[in-house]
């Protein structure tokens, strides 16, 4: 299940906003009933229970693809590293080092 947060920037971005932490706040009581939006004010209604629902594919969607590209942005080598084999190695090797990341951490489309 997506997180509140995704939901809520993507209905923000649908509607040709940006997520503002002045102007919207999200809050979890951590009474069983999960987080809700505590304030908003966007010059557009906050959105409702069901159209947050709308948005839970692709907020799955989001979610993962920021995970894949966490593992690749802590898998790939340093800069330096990087800078130092291509200097070494030439392009093609440089090539090679960074398709295995992207292999182990392939980004995927539903």
């Amino acid at each position: 299940m997506a997180s509140l947060y995704t939901k809520t920037k993507l209905f923000l971005e649908a509607n040709s906003k940006t997520w503002d932490d002045t102007k919207v706040s999200l809050q979890n009581n951590s009474d069983g009933n999960g987080a809700f939006i505590a304030s908003w004010s966007y010059d557009i209604a906050k959105p409702t229970t069901e159209q947050l629902a709308s948005y839970e594919t692709a907020s799955d969607t989001e979610e993962a693809l920021q995970v894949v590209l966490n593992n690749r942005k802590n898998d790939y080598p340093s800069i330096a590293d990087q800078l130092d084999k291509i200097y070494h190695s030439g392009i093609e090797e440089w090539k090679k080092v960074i398709k295995t990341t992207k292999d182990k951490y392939p980004k995927w489309v539903k």
